[in-house]
């Protein structure tokens, strides 16, 4: 005994300090270990009361010591009381918890690390406040702001008979679900958690179930395996693969299965506007990055179409944030319908006849689905969308480009892009609904393009033909669709027809010049285009009308002027469309040709009321002279002047228009949708025209 003192005298002060220290510590850790703590639990419950800000109840048996390093907490009936404002009395409540848990991270990390849970016939309780500022799970300061949910890591667990209840009004959330344990039968796994639930989200009900497999002991990694099946209505969405722990979901590697009827019904549960989509399938790796979601290798189908790339979703600021990298190699042009707002059910079943719609006995074709302005005013989104072809009968297209950015409710397509025919068309459009009303800009251009390719699929001859066309589009317009904003639209449309051949069949024809057409009607084939020299079709549009401002055409022996209009209101159209010969020559009808009908069903009548009266005058000459005097009704005389090109290729509207001696035009109109030469409506033409226009009945 005297060595021991001696030696413990010759000891370094320091020494013999760490040594009372260690020797202190071990007679705590032994008194813990042997009374297991159970003499802490009246100082736990006022301790952690007072820290939590809730109040913390053990009813049962209580244990609180180092097993030999980790923290063992046991504690039975154990119950944490929920805020005043909460529709539930207890945030938390269990029969028993039992965990092990890493001393280090209670005092350094922000993460608490569970090395082994067992939960038995617990109960949670997570509520948002009605008005979004603060949840039951955070803790301390009942005013503090409300904070995401932290869960501590858990590498191993057995949960059993433990229920979750998730409630938030802002996303009209309310979800129940109920978790058992069973043990799995495969030998890789000690645990299998399996968990079923059900309920709303912004009235739309679900249902959802799955397991969450833990490891046994022998596994290297300690992941642990996940699959999840959420149902709502024909929307299927489903997930599997491993997590690094039992609740921890930084790093997992997932993957993802979804397919439905629309895609835009999976968005709505997040409170995101999509455009509506045909059926859909799509699979996806999924995991979580920091505070991102990351959807790589994206892959699958909607409608007749495939897609592929990336997608992001987070939470910057609070505000969702969508960014999206996709690209589809062939889009069907019936999946295109829904994006602009069609029904993609009647598309389904009908094709592109789905697009038309009867309305009071009259076609209409332009969609009036509605934005769905507060769904947009709930996120941000950068998305970046490529086509590589289109498929479409009559419709050319390629090489889609499209990026889309939303904003605070300002919604920009800058750039779309895409090829056609061998043109370029490059588009600007703006969708504002950061007021009321939803103010859209549109700003659409084509490049010059080759009219043989473009309208090779409606007759035009493209072998021949080199006369090409440009044309843009910039028009304002206020609603909430597409409709509404071009029924109240302003701006104007321009097509410029540069030098250049085409076939003339379509052109003679539309003049009905008989003469020329005899002349070449012979051949299979006609053997001389008819040479253009210049062209303008052009429109202004006022409040949803467009009046043609001009439409004037010079070839080398005709001028073709029209004059008229169209109704982005109703969709009716109210034109006629005439050509002068610059030389002399029978068998004219030199008479307008009226186009009339709907976008949808658009009709053509040759046989106008002047050629009739002239056809009867004819008559008439015939019987009172000779055969060749009743020519002489058909007979023009060709007059038509000649068109300054320099205001046609500009694009200047019908008052700007000269001849080539540099007079004014006046076979042109005024910019309005009068069908006389003066521009001025004739008796019961506007009369007539407004009813058609407006839908005035």
């Amino acid at each position: 005994m005297g060595q021991a003192r001696e030696r413990w005298r010759k000891l370094p002060l320091p020494a013999r300090i760490i040594l009372w220290i260690a020797g202190i510590l071990f007679l705590i850790w032994l008194i813990l270990f042997v009374t297991k703590g159970r003499f802490l639990r009246g100082p736990f419950e006022r301790i952690v009361s007072s820290s939590l800000q809730r109040d913390v109840k053990v009813g049962g048996d209580f244990q609180l010591y180092f097993d030999p390093v980790t923290v063992k907490f046991l504690a039975e009936r154990f119950t944490i009381s929920n805020p005043k404002w909460a529709s539930q009395p207890y945030l938390f409540r269990a029969d028993r918890i039992d965990t092990r848990i890493s001393p280090f991270s209670l005092v350094f990390g922000d993460t608490k690390r569970i090395k082994w849970l067992e939960l038995r016939n617990g109960a949670a309780d997570l509520e948002w406040s009605r008005d979004g500022k603060t949840n039951t799970w955070t803790l301390g300061d009942p005013n503090k702001k409300g904070e995401p949910l932290d869960l501590p890591t858990v590498r191993r667990a057995i949960i059993a008979g433990t229920k979750l209840r998730y409630r938030d009004p802002r996303l009209a959330v309310n979800a129940d679900i109920a978790l058992d344990t069973v043990r799995a039968q495969d030998t890789r796994f000690a645990h299998d958690i399996r968990f079923t639930g059900s309920g709303t989200m912004r009235d739309r009900p679900f249902t959802l179930r799955g397991g969450l497999l833990s490891p046994n002991d022998t596994v290297t990694g300690g992941k642990n395996q996940l699959v999840v099946e959420a149902k709502a209505g024909a929307t299927v969405l489903q997930v599997n693969g491993t997590l690094p722990g039992a609740t921890e979901i930084e790093g997992a590697d997932l993957s993802l299965v979804t397919y439905g009827p629309n895609i835009r019904l999976l968005f709505d549960f997040l409170g995101v506007a999509i455009p509506d989509t045909r059926h859909y399938r799509f699979t996806s790796h999924l995991t979580k990055v920091g505070g991102e979601w990351r959807f790589t290798h994206l892959k699958g189908r909607f409608g007749d179409s495939d897609l592929a790339g990336g997608m992001t979703i987070s939470l910057p600021d609070n505000r969702l944030l969508l960014k999206a990298d996709l690209a589809t190699t062939t889009l069907d042009i019936i999946d295109v319908g829904p994006f602009i707002g069609y029904n993609p059910e009647k598309l389904e079943a009908q094709g592109g006849a789905g697009a038309i719609e009867t309305v009071q006995g009259r076609p209409r074709v332009l969609p009036d689905a509605p934005l769905r302005i507060e769904a947009i005013r709930a996120f941000d989104a950068n998305v970046k969308y490529r086509v590589k072809q289109v498929r479409a009968k009559n419709f050319p297209i390629s090489n889609i480009g499209l990026g889309l950015t939303l904003d605070h409710s300002l919604l920009t397509l800058s750039p779309l892009t895409f090829d056609m025919a061998g043109g370029f068309v490059s588009s600007d459009i703006e969708i504002n609904a950061r007021g009321a009303p939803v103010r859209t800009k549109y700003d659409i251009r084509l490049s010059p393009t080759p009219m043989g390719k473009l309208l090779g699929r409606w007759g035009v001859e493209e072998s021949g033909t080199t006369g090409v066309m440009k044309a843009r589009v910039q028009m304002t317009g206020e609603g909430d669709s597409v409709r509404e904003s071009l029924g109240t639209a302003d701006g104007r449309i321009a097509v410029v027809l540069p030098a250049g051949t085409m076939w003339a069949r379509n052109i003679q024809l539309s003049e009905l010049d008989i003469g020329t057409f005899i002349t070449k009607m012979f051949a299979d084939k006609l053997k001389k285009p008819v040479e253009i020299n210049c062209g303008l079709i052009a429109f202004t549009v006022r409040d949803g009308v467009a009046a043609a401002d001009p439409i004037l055409i010079d070839t080398k022996k005709n001028v073709i002027v029209g004059r008229g209009g169209f109704s982005f209101r109703n969709e009716s159209l109210d034109m006629a469309v005439r050509a002068d010969g610059k030389t002399i020559s029978l068998f004219s009808g030199q008479s307008p040709i009226g186009i009339g009908g709907y976008f949808a069903k658009p009709g053509i009548n040759p046989v106008s009321p002047q050629l009739l009266a002239r056809g009867g005058a004819g008559a008439g000459l015939s019987l009172v002279g000779t055969p060749i005097a009743g020519i002489l009704a058909f007979v023009d005389i060709g007059d038509a002047k000649a068109t300054a090109c320099g205001p046609v290729l500009s694009g200047a509207n019908a008052v700007a228009q000269r001849t080539t001696k540099g007079k004014p035009r006046d076979d042109v109109g005024r910019g309005t949708t009068a069908k006389s030469e003066s521009g001025k409506a004739e008796k019961g033409e506007q009369k007539s025209q407004d009813k058609k226009f407006l839908g005035i009945f």
